[in-house]
């Protein structure tokens, strides 16, 4: 089968005709329909994130049809439609594991990290880490609700029940949780980079009642605010426009460092929090609710080919959505 091979940071993605996976015990063989590319994508090419499997196969929104079943593997049957997210593995026994909290496993093991992932035309996944995804979307549509929607939805319901939302990035994640911030009646105020008029206008479009620049002081405290973009900068900035008692959550696995700021910023009984990976039952549960609530994903299709131009554009901060690798 064809793959997009990665062999270490500052190196381009290859073409390479590699051995077609086979399933193991529990797992399932997949056909690859469609794979949405992430900012954690860039971060593993980048070398941002630490020890990735080499070489590597990158990708975590993985739409698939079950091609075949491994040894013991029922949850699905060949023909299904599944989807494959981020979190690949746990050990099931850890304090985290048995609290609950998975995402948190000191041993997990993660798609397109150290499992190779969906920039290619197989793979292969642990079943009991596959979603069923709603019927009514189509591949193209459904392949970011897989990270950027899953762990967007994470973080929005780390903001409890706050009214007047701020979001800072406008790209695949905040465009999907936007739409569910409006569903659930939230207002919703956007940031993106200066001068971006663009990003504004779509932010806008998607239902965020103001958008301006993250330098810009919006026309409302804001209750929480999510940070999606990978910029530290903007943990103080973001701080200054939460209210007394609000709490502001980061949403990346990555983030450049941040500032000292003072103290009286977060005074007030404001809190920082942070958004680590996501579990199975945050997928069931936002899988629902996409299949109830009217999202709209913007995408941009690329062909398998063209990983690197995919992820080049994604660096930018030009590309309107997400981008979706096609094989």
């Amino acid at each position: 089968m064809r793959a997009m091979i990665f062999s270490g940071p500052g190196r381009l993605l290859r073409e390479t005709q590699v051995a077609r996976p086979e399933p193991g015990p529990g797992q399932v063989r997949l056909d690859v329909q469609a794979c949405a590319v992430c900012r954690t994508d860039l971060h593993i090419v980048d070398g941002e994130l630490p020890d990735p499997k080499l070489p590597l196969v990158l990708g975590h929104q993985i739409v698939s049809l079950v091609s075949a079943v491994g040894e013991g593997a029922s949850r699905f049957s060949v023909g299904e439609r599944v989807g494959v997210p981020w979190l690949g593995w746990t050990d099931g026994t850890c304090r985290f594991c048995c609290s609950g909290r998975e995402n948190l496993c000191d041993h997990a093991r993660f798609t397109g990290y150290q499992i190779d992932g969906g920039f290619a035309e197989e793979a292969v996944a642990d079943e009991r880490y596959c979603l069923r995804i709603p019927e009514d979307y189509s591949d193209l549509q459904v392949a970011p609700l897989l990270c950027s929607g899953l762990i967007g939805y994470r973080a929005l319901v780390m903001t409890g029940d706050a009214e007047r939302l701020g979001l800072y990035g406008f790209g695949a994640s905040a465009h999907i949780i936007a739409q569910v911030a409006r569903w659930q009646t939230r207002r919703v105020f956007a940031f993106t980079r200066a001068g971006d008029e663009e990003g504004q206008r779509f932010a806008r479009s998607l239902g965020a009642e103001w958008a301006g620049s993250s330098t810009e002081r919006p026309p409302e405290e804001l209750d929480a605010a999510i940070i999606f973009a990978p910029v530290g900068a903007l943990v103080p900035t973001a701080l200054r426009h939460v209210r007394k008692g609000g709490r502001l959550v980061c949403a990346g696995i990555h983030m450049s460092n941040i500032p000292s700021f003072p103290y009286e910023i977060l005074w007030g009984e404001r809190s920082i929090g942070s958004v680590a990976n996501l579990t199975r039952a945050d997928g069931q549960e936002f899988m629902e609710i996409a299949a109830r609530a009217p999202i709209r994903t913007h995408t941009t299709a690329f062909p398998l080919i063209e990983a690197n131009e995919a992820l080049a554009i994604l660096r930018s901060g030009k590309l309107e959505g997400a981008a979706v690798l096609v094989p």
